[in-house]
């Protein structure tokens, strides 16, 4: 990473005017608690070691002026304006959505030039995206002494994805990435966004992530249809008790009695997201214990209830875990993120590590015929200033 930050801070320094501030802004895995931040549930995130870079400063031109090292050095400019119409190119619209809820905000940042690059594998569901926006979102704060708490600056770059770019994206990524702290693990609550930290500091364990690189266009419909029938089931038992609001308000018990009055879907998608929400509190009490059998036994379970109750798995994605399943060296395993494709994240022993890898990506291979792309990740800190852009991270 730090040959990294010396490449943008040299391509900043051959582009722009002045000494840069330099950011480091990462990238998320979710430990566990899928699917249940929309359900006002409960979310396990961590920031990562792989992260966005951005070298950033004010200029006297009225102009924001960018420069992406991740895709070919591509260049972007436009005024400093109120109001902002959509780039052609898909990456300028993560920065100037910011810069747009920022002014809605009652923040006015003036002209500012900006070089970004980072290893954050895109498209993996490590969320390059919010670390870009809340890389962003940071800088602009430091430049123009905005002083933004964490928390506004969270809400203010998942608006610039919500409402600018397009993407109805809950709040734990931009959260994740900004709230991160090394060794540990955040348990978020997306009701209230009250949070705890619980420490996740095993020398022997290895986060390790499997790539499927399947992404299916299906994952966009069938997640609102999945929200959709949350609504439904939140709807009905609301009939039976009025201050419902949503699943983060239904026990096991309403929803069993309310059992045969709901759609057979319906009720399996309800059960799935208040056992998911049961098993991040229990594997809270698991790091406190440091238990991490008895965790990856929770990230078991998790997998097969989005596999089969709430149906948002793969066969490839389920291949993965299968293959991890009788392996010594695998605490747990599940699918990651919205599904349909993507990554499995796992936990694995250091000593069972390339073992385990090998074991997997052949099987993989064997039953699809595919490459799955490994990464394996620490849990770092969140975002923050790097000294002289030279500081290890």
């Amino acid at each position: 990473m730090k040959k990294s930050v010396l490449n943008i801070v040299e391509t900043f320094r051959q582009n722009f005017d002045g000494t840069p501030r330099v950011i480091y802004s990462p990238g998320r895995v979710n430990l566990i608690g899928e699917h249940t931040d929309y359900n006002n549930g409960f979310v396990l995130p961590a920031a990562i070691d792989k992260a966005i870079i951005l070298a950033m400063n004010r200029n006297d031109l009225n102009l924001i002026r960018l420069c992406s090292i991740d895709f070919n050095g591509e260049h972007f400019s436009t005024p400093v304006a109120e109001a902002y119409d959509k780039a052609q190119h898909g990456w300028p619209n993560y920065i100037i959505g910011v810069v747009s809820e920022l002014q809605k905000a009652g923040y006015y940042p003036g002209g500012f030039d900006c070089v970004f690059g980072g290893n954050i594998p895109i498209g993996a569901g490590l969320s390059s995206s919010a670390a870009l926006e809340g890389g962003v979102v940071f800088g602009l704060s430091e430049l123009f002494d905005f002083g933004l708490s964490r928390l506004q600056m969270t809400r203010l770059a998942q608006k610039a994805e919500n409402e600018f770019v397009g993407v109805q994206c809950g709040i734990m990524d931009q959260f994740a990435s900004l709230h991160g702290k090394e060794g540990h693990v955040i348990k978020l609550d997306c009701r209230s966004l009250e949070f705890e930290r619980y420490p996740f500091i095993r020398d022997d364990v290895r986060i390790v992530l499997f790539d499927t690189k399947v992404r299916r266009e299906l994952a966009g419909s069938e997640y609102n249809i999945r929200r959709q029938q949350c609504e439904q089931g939140v709807a009905l038992m609301k009939k039976k008790k009025p201050a419902i609001n949503s699943l983060r308000d239904v026990s096991m018990e309403l929803l069993n009695s309310c059992q045969k009055e709901l759609d057979p879907v319906v009720y399996r998608r309800c059960r799935y997201v208040l056992e998911e929400n049961m098993r991040v509190q229990q594997a809270c009490e698991d790091l406190l214990q440091e238990d991490f059998v008895a965790f990856g036994e929770k990230m078991y379970r998790s997998h097969y209830g989005l596999r089969d109750d709430y149906e948002v798995s793969c066969s490839e994605l389920d291949t993965l875990v299968e293959a991890s399943e009788q392996l010594d060296g695998v605490l747990g395993a599940r699918m990651m993120g919205g599904g349909f494709g993507g990554c499995t994240i796992n936990l694995i022993t250091s000593e069972k590590l390339n073992e385990s890898i090998e074991h997997i990506t052949q099987k993989y291979n064997d039953v699809t015929g595919l490459e799955a792309d490994i990464h394996i990740a620490k849990i770092g800190d969140g975002t923050h200033l790097l000294a002289n852009g030279l500081k290890n991270s």
